[in-house]
């Protein structure tokens, strides 16, 4: 029987994965803020998740997935100001060189692709229920009233960054921006409704008064909206371990009273060089930036999923250069095998067709160790190429080959 044990950031462990409801997942991925267009190391993140989805329905179960959109915050209207654009314009052609993407990297679009501009009236209710309970506040800052949670007020807040919060400031203080620069905590009561003045374009009229929600509220309100206040599985970059997915348990468990995930689980950065990316240091590479080097789509897929994805790796030019040799090879050795036509085979074929699936299931059972499962197919493989050459490959064997490779190439998606 299959058993996926996956590394739990909440529990700090790797844990045997069991769903709430038998054979049916939720899962919420964290998608992008659509103000600019995701870069290569924002797709390692979305790969890992589209692995871990594909590997639980190759497993068995069902998955609802929901990917949010975050197209209405600080940095949006700011960058559409700066464009001279306004910001539905601006974060909808980002939105859809996003899909597009997705579309070229193989990675299933989710059931649900929530923009936050969408989510208002369920960001209302939310904010709405924790003043009532008093967890939230109003505010007046520089005439707009704004509204605020309080971190003290929920017990239990920043479990998932397992923060002390016998350290946390008992004077007031409250942040007013969506997000702040750098990766230090913001100690103090964070911003969940934006007020608005007169002037304000990007505002709604709601029971709270007119204003936009905070990027702090999008993420519980896109989630519990359509998949409820208990989900199975939260992901997303392991930047999100600061602040951003603590927020979101806070709003969603203090306003349902029950755990909002079982499991969060989070993907590595990538960088280049030995280098954060940055449009400062000049080091953002894109997708196309691969592939307008001669590399293929499934190249990039591959150079990005080949190795643990919780931890950090790096991109370099000859790095790519040599995973993607090893994929055609692999694939060279594939279609040989294909081909192969002989009566019988050796008698030392049978284990090696035999274990192709299961050598594979038993690393991605550890945690998504693609890398070793990957490995593993590659050297049964090489041998089956070797005995495929010396023509002890027999049709039927390499057929049943194929077939097994085809079910593991649903969830890598770089083999045929």
């Amino acid at each position: 029987m299959l058993m996926l044990n996956l590394h739990n950031n909440l529990a700090q462990k790797t844990e045997p994965f069991y769903s709430l409801e038998n054979k049916k997942v939720k899962m919420y991925t964290c998608g992008p803020s659509t103000y600019q267009r995701p870069h290569v190391g924002n797709y390692r993140t979305f790969l890992f998740e589209d692995i871990l989805q594909r590997y639980l329905e190759y497993s068995g179960y069902e998955v609802s997935r929901l990917i949010t959109l975050t197209n209405i915050e600080d940095k949006a209207i700011m960058q559409a100001e700066k464009e001279g654009v306004t910001v539905d314009r601006l974060t909808s052609r980002n939105e859809v060189i996003f899909l597009e993407d997705f579309e070229r990297l193989r990675i299933k679009r989710p059931d649900y692709v929530i923009r936050a501009s969408t989510i208002v009236d369920q960001a209302v209710k939310l904010i709405r229920n924790l003043t009532e309970k008093g967890i939230a506040y109003k505010y007046v800052k520089e005439g707009k009233e704004n509204v605020y949670y309080d971190p003290l007020k929920f017990p239990g807040f920043g479990k998932l960054a397992h923060l002390n919060m016998k350290n946390w400031p008992k004077h007031k203080r409250r942040f007013h921006l969506d997000t702040y620069p750098g990766m230090p905590w913001n100690k103090g009561d964070f911003i969940l409704w934006h007020g608005c003045n007169k002037v304000d374009k990007i505002c709604w009229e709601t029971e709270i008064g007119r204003g936009r929600p905070a990027w702090n509220i999008q993420d519980a309100a896109m989630v519990t909206k359509h998949l409820g206040f208990k989900i199975d599985i939260a992901c997303g970059g392991i930047d999100n371990l600061v602040r951003h997915h603590d927020y979101t348990i806070a709003v969603a468990e203090a306003v349902s009273g029950s755990q909002f995930a079982k499991f969060w689980v989070h993907g590595g950065h990538l960088f280049v060089n030995g280098k954060k990316m940055s449009k400062s240091k000049g080091n953002v590479l894109y997708p196309e930036d691969l592939t307008s080097k001669g590399y293929r789509n499934e190249h990039v897929r591959f150079f990005l999923i080949y190795g643990p994805y919780g931890k950090r790796t790096n991109f370099t030019w000859e790095r790519l250069a040599q995973t993607s040799r090893l994929l055609d090879d692999f694939r060279a050795k594939v279609e040989r095998i294909e081909k192969a036509d002989s009566i019988k085979s050796s008698g030392k074929v049978k284990s090696l067709v035999k274990g192709i699936k299961s050598g594979f299931e038993k690393q991605m059972d550890n945690d998504l160790d693609l890398k070793k499962a990957f490995d593993s197919l590659r050297l049964k493989v090489a041998l089956l190429d070797g005995w495929a050459q010396k023509k002890k490959l027999s049709a039927s064997d390499a057929a049943k080959v194929i077939a097994d490779l085809r079910e593991v190439d649903q969830v890598l998606q770089v083999i045929f």
